[in-house]
């Protein structure tokens, strides 16, 4: 299929102001002119790091998923691995660094799976899903100081019906997971 994603309509950037410039979360404020001539004065956009997260199947057919607490929302939730991709890294290598880290799973044979935005109205970065066929356990986790991950083998079955069950909250990781079981569908 032809791309059909272009810079048409594009706004012209009158001005911008940082209001926040922290290692995770920078905010800036644009006065942006449209391709009419209208202004908008107060435009928010938040820069983050593109991020990463990968659906990892084992050797027998199980999937690497995690349980983690999430402060924003206040819940413990399913999730895939996942993480930032680091300056000068490639998002593969982004990938297979954070799967190692955070599970201690690496190996098998890799696929791009999709890219996505957070949200391109206010958000900068993408997210970039790959799939890990064949993964192996080769180490224990390597963790930041502030993560805390459960790693949970799961069937396919129960990972379908954590998505048919709305079990599966962030977007960016249910999106790659409907994708993966819809193929298996078809």
């Amino acid at each position: 299929m032809k791309n059909t994603i272009n810079q048409d309509g594009k706004w012209k950037i009158l001005s911008s102001e940082y209001l926040v410039r922290r290692p995770w979360l920078t905010a800036r404020r644009d006065v942006a002119e449209l391709p009419d001539g209208r202004v908008n004065d107060e435009y928010y956009v938040l820069e983050y790091p593109d991020w990463v997260n990968i659906i990892a199947v084992t050797e027998d057919g199980q999937m690497v998923m995690e349980r983690q607490y999430r402060h924003a929302l206040g819940n413990t939730c399913y999730e895939l691995p996942c993480g930032v991709i680091e300056a000068g890294e490639t998002p593969l290598e982004a990938a297979k660094r954070e799967l190692l880290e955070e599970t201690g799973y690496a190996g098998g044979t890799w696929t791009e799976w999709m890219t996505l935005s957070p949200n391109p109205a206010t958000c900068t970065n993408l997210a970039h899903s790959f799939l890990a066929t064949g993964v192996q356990k080769v180490s224990g986790q390597h963790l930041d100081p502030t993560e805390d991950i459960e790693v949970r083998l799961e069937s396919p079955a129960f990972v379908r019906d954590l998505l048919m069950d709305n079990q599966i909250l962030q977007a960016l990781m249910a999106a790659p997971l409907w994708k993966y079981f819809y193929g298996k569908i078809l």
